[in-house]
């Protein structure tokens, strides 16, 4: 089993930052990759940003060049830091690990952009 517990998060302006952390506790050997998903009201989750345990990073096209994915392995922690922040922007969002063909997710954390 793993374990993930989401912080960070809240209500900040258009065009503000924020950051959101993931921590993953348990069974966390063999896992490839962390992510963030987002689901905005209404809408279908969504891949945000992944990256694997080699450091590789991939974005959805409509964060890229305003979100940077990070982690600290010392810590088992993955970091989304979200600049120049949209209302589009807005959305619960949820960390997620694949471990040999079983997925986790956090709890969810809102993230709220206000125009």
């Amino acid at each position: 089993q793993v374990q993930l517990v989401e912080s960070g998060g809240g209500l900040v302006q258009a065009g503000g930052s924020l950051r959101v952390s993931c921590t993953a506790s348990g069974s966390i050997f063999g896992i490839n990759a962390m992510d963030w998903y987002r689901q905005a009201p209404g809408k279908q989750r969504e891949l945000v940003a992944r990256i694997t345990s080699g450091g590789s990073t991939n974005y959805a096209d409509a964060v890229k060049g305003r979100f940077t994915i990070s982690k600290d392995n010392a810590k088992n922690t993955v970091y989304l830091q979200m600049n120049s922040l949209k209302p589009e922007d807005t959305a619960i969002y949820y960390c997620h690990v694949l471990r040999y063909m079983n997925n986790y997710w956090g709890q969810g954390i809102q993230v709220t952009v206000s125009s």
